[in-house]
């Protein structure tokens, strides 16, 4: 199918008044982009991303052109597609010229350790610009909101802009102070050996670490039309527990926005938002060696600390639903998208093998629920408010500030863990 002529290439009037200030996690854009502030991004450095790449995204007048490479698990690459297409609806003519390599795996994979120039000062190799779903120390990768945003007809998870709302009803069945006194998770185990440690917390006839945690099978959920797996039925507990799978995992947003204090075991990834997250602000810390103690801790903290633990749980859903509402989504793919534009230094053409991709031709391939999410999360017109203003980059003193303090305030946590640990001790001898 052609893709439509007629869609409007303006941008839309500015409404009155200021553009907002971008959430703080915006700043971390201009550091994803750091390794290339002193060389530029070469033609030859984003050839070197197609290695791994799902696909090649090019963007020329304003039209998106994508090479595929080779399809990704699931649908992911599809509603990834969909994502930059609704991007372009949503801004037009905003969206500079790029070209950019995409790589839809979990892992990240651009190590930093592949002998490219610190930090780009004195680089002489620049790494390759790869983008994808999450980071970690490690690497190098450039993160981008991934797909469950416009939604995963695979497990039925819905596009964000629904389910958020859902999320916030749902708050509502239940009052914090009414709702189960213990620590929950549902998810598949099978992916990740720290999930299947996470099983051994279980209550048990020798222990109660304060957990209920079960083994989500999505075979049989699918089959019996996902009745155990609404999101938004899920915020029964006053604790919620999130634990990466392969990587980061998607469900972070969802666990997040249940106004139940996040119970996070430690995390090796990040994604996009979760970088400006702090700990005992947003959520409660859990190592990851001795998880069950630790969750035990962090429920027997807030159980006796409840008017701290609800402001937890309320400061995790506020931070959901204000600064992940999926303006700020937008806005975020294209201000990063810009920045890493002018970092180009050839200019993008539209590959032979390329094909023009749009929403109409898109949504008419697609069916069932994947049609469904499409129409769902299909932007309608132009944005009518001006993307958010992206704040300036962290200085290294206050990157080093924040890192700092969210390290300090997880110690703090451990320190209290093994006082309460050393006392439970004490008493049982005395005992």
């Amino acid at each position: 199918g052609t893709c439509p002529v007629d869609y409007p290439t303006g941008g839309a009037t500015e409404e009155p008044g200021q553009p907002s200030t971008c959430p703080e996690y915006f700043r971390w854009i201009h550091e994803d982009l750091r390794p290339w502030a002193h060389t530029g991004i070469t033609r030859e450095a984003v050839e070197t991303a197609k290695r791994t790449a799902n696909f090649r995204l090019v963007i020329v007048n304003g039209k998106a052109y994508v090479e595929r490479y080779q399809r990704a698990f699931q649908t992911r690459d599809v509603f990834t597609l969909w994502g930059i297409l609704q991007l372009l609806r949503r801004f037009p003519g905003q969206v500079p010229d790029l070209e950019l390599m995409f790589d839809c795996v979990d892992w990240p994979v651009v190590a930093k350790s592949g002998g490219y120039g610190e930090n780009g000062d004195n680089a002489t190799v620049a790494p390759p610009p790869l983008f994808r779903y999450c980071g970690d120390d490690r690497t190098l990768d450039i993160v981008f909101p991934d797909w469950s945003f416009w939604g995963w007809p695979e497990i039925n998870i819905k596009p964000w802009e629904g389910l958020q709302k859902e999320l916030k009803e749902g708050n509502k069945r239940k009052r914090w102070m009414e709702r189960e006194a213990y620590a929950y998770w549902k998810g598949n185990p099978a992916v990740a050996e720290t999930r299947m440690d996470l099983m051994k917390c279980n209550v048990s006839e020798e222990h109660d670490w304060n957990a209920r945690v079960f083994a989500q099978d999505w075979v049989k959920e699918s089959q019996q039309g996902y009745k155990q797996s609404d999101l938004a039925n899920q915020c029964l507990h006053r604790y919620k527990i999130y634990i990466e799978g392969s990587a980061w995992s998607v469900s972070q947003k969802y666990i997040m926005a249940c106004d139940s204090v996040t119970l996070i075991v430690k995390p090796h990834y990040y994604d996009f938002f979760t970088r400006s997250l702090v700990p005992v602000h947003h959520y409660w810390p859990i190592q990851e060696h001795d998880k069950c103690k630790s969750i035990k801790f962090a429920v027997d903290w807030g159980n006796s600390h409840k008017q701290k633990a609800q402001e937890i749980g309320m400061a995790a859903s506020s931070f959901i639903q204000d600064e992940l509402k999926m303006d700020f989504v937008y806005d975020y793919m294209l201000h990063l998208l810009t920045q890493y534009s002018k970092l180009l230094t050839f200019k993008p053409v539209v590959p032979k093998r390329a094909v023009e991709l749009c929403s109409e031709s898109m949504a008419c391939n697609a069916a069932g629920l994947e049609k469904k999410f499409m129409m769902e999360s299909l932007v309608k017109g132009p944005s009518e408010r001006a993307p958010c203003t992206i704040p300036t980059p962290y200085d290294p003193p206050s990157l080093s500030a924040v890192l700092r303090r969210n390290s300090n305030s997880i110690k703090q946590v451990e320190l209290w863990e093994k006082r309460y640990w050393d006392n439970q001790n004490k008493q049982q001898q005395q005992a």
